[in-house]
């Protein structure tokens, strides 16, 4: 049943541009020098899309950034002149109805809604979407660059089936129309993008659609954060939460006095208290989505306690996981229910500009992303590497195209193997020697390519000098 009314929603979609086009008549050439960005999802929460915005405005074309607008994007972004945000009003869905009406009525008004938007806008010479998801924006993006006559360009972050398939299971006929559907339409664009080699691969191999890598790389604003940087920071977070509190924020104790931001000091006589005294800052983000189990980070924190109260010299812990989504106060209820001495966790929503601070102030970086295609890379881990920040990453397939185990982190399979990780790098810290320490030595020394850098050499060849 779904099939077809998805086929008559999108054959709808068509036959509206149709008609808005006889009725406007034919377009001049196709809008000079702009460009449509889009994604079908909160543009605060999607660094990628806002990165092609910037780099686009760099090279001197006008952006239309189009998604919803529930966090506020990058200051850099909402301060270029040459960026203009354009909010889709966001279909919430209505619980009444059966999963599968539901599910399709969803896909119609997002549809109406995300070509609405797109043909009022000004003339793009280019459409790059952001997919997943793309049920229904590439059709509609697709239906779009036929009205404007412009260039569609599928940015293939991962498969929005798959993704449907962490919930649904992969057999779910909604999951087997989502696949068919993106097979057929991603075959439409003009040029296609993607995060991996594996998924280009798979993209020509499984769905006959040519791609170029482009791989997620570190904004320039991605790295180490100076100690005055540290400082003010944690005193902005002292205000809401509990960990950053004043006996973890260094004071003006004396000049010439090492510390660092968690540097714990003695009251009484203002002077610093010993190195190992200070707690390590663990840090991991999320989208609090199914393909990420909190509960493996929860179960090695608890053995982390264990490793201390048997005796191990290990710092206490601050661990902060940040991000929004569905998930998280479900994890919250988790969170809440343990009893730990030695451990702080805290789940906050941070600005923007705020983000890249903590993790160039944080001593170990945690990713639990579980790709759902097996083909994407977990862009938290890119920012990470940015910050010279080493990592431990829960394996899957392509993995090793990013996290280079035992030269800039580690790769864990299980909550155990994850504990026995922690217990080893922090042992002795914050000393400068171990693997901690080398695996930050080794993220400063490779120098790594960044996202402007690599943009240029492989997207801007795409676009026409006068398109």
């Amino acid at each position: 049943m779904a099939a077809p009314l998805v086929l008559l929603a999108l054959s709808a979609l068509g036959a509206a541009a149709l008609a808005l086009l006889w009725r406007r008549g034919a377009r001049a050439a196709r809008g000079a020098r702009r460009v449509c960005v889009a994604v079908l999802g909160d543009l605060g929460r999607s660094p990628r899309v806002q990165y092609h915005a910037l780099a686009l405005a760099r090279h001197g074309r006008r952006v239309a950034l189009l998604g919803f607008l529930q966090s506020r994007p990058h200051q850099d972004v909402l301060q270029n002149a040459r960026i203009q945000l354009v909010p889709v009003a966001e279909f919430r869905g209505l619980p009444a109805l059966p999963t599968l009406l539901q599910y399709v009525v969803k896909v119609l008004v997002q549809a109406v809604q995300l070509l609405y938007t797109m043909l009022n806008i000004e003339q793009p010479s280019y459409i790059l979407l952001q997919n997943p998801p793309g049920l229904p924006s590439i059709a509609v993006a697709w239906v779009a660059c036929l009205f404007w006559r412009s260039k569609l360009i599928i940015d293939w972050h991962n498969y929005g089936y798959t993704v449907m398939g962490l919930r649904h299971g992969r057999n779910h006929p909604l999951v087997q129309i989502a696949k068919w559907y993106e097979k057929l339409f991603g075959r439409l664009a003009d040029y296609n993008l993607c995060v991996t080699n594996a998924m280009r691969e798979d993209l020509w191999l499984n769905c006959g659609i040519r791609a170029v890598t482009l791989y997620d790389r570190p904004a320039s604003y991605f790295k180490e954060t100076p100690l005055e940087l540290q400082h003010h920071l944690y005193l902005k977070l002292a205000k809401d939460y509990e960990p950053f509190k004043p006996r973890y924020i260094t004071e003006s104790v004396g000049s010439g006095a090492e510390r660092s931001a968690f540097t714990e000091v003695d009251e009484k006589t203002r002077h610093v208290l010993k190195p190992s005294g200070r707690p390590a800052l663990l840090i991991s983000s999320t989208s609090w989505t199914e393909d990420e189990d909190f509960s493996v980070l929860l179960k090695a924190l608890e053995a982390y306690e264990r490793y201390i109260d048997e005796g191990a010299e290990l710092p206490s812990l601050v661990c902060v996981i940040t991000g929004k989504g569905p998930l998280k106060d479900y994890y919250n209820g988790l969170i809440n229910k343990l009893h730990l001495k030695h451990i702080q966790i805290c789940t906050p929503w941070l600005e923007a500009e705020d983000y890249p601070l903590l993790l160039g102030s944080a001593d170990l970086g945690v990713c639990l992303h579980k790709s759902s295609s097996g083909l994407d890379l977990p862009m938290k881990v890119v920012d990470m590497f940015g910050c010279c920040l080493p990592v431990c990453a829960i394996h899957f397939e392509c993995l090793h195209e990013l996290v280079k185990h035992d030269e800039n982190g580690l790769i864990f399979r299980d909550w155990n193997e994850l504990a026995e990780q922690l217990k080893m790098l922090f042992l002795g810290f914050p000393t400068l020697e171990g693997k901690l320490h080398s695996f930050r030595e080794n993220l400063r020394a490779c120098k790594q390519l960044r996202w402007d850098e690599s943009w240029d050499q492989t997207v801007l060849p795409l676009f026409g000098q006068n398109d």
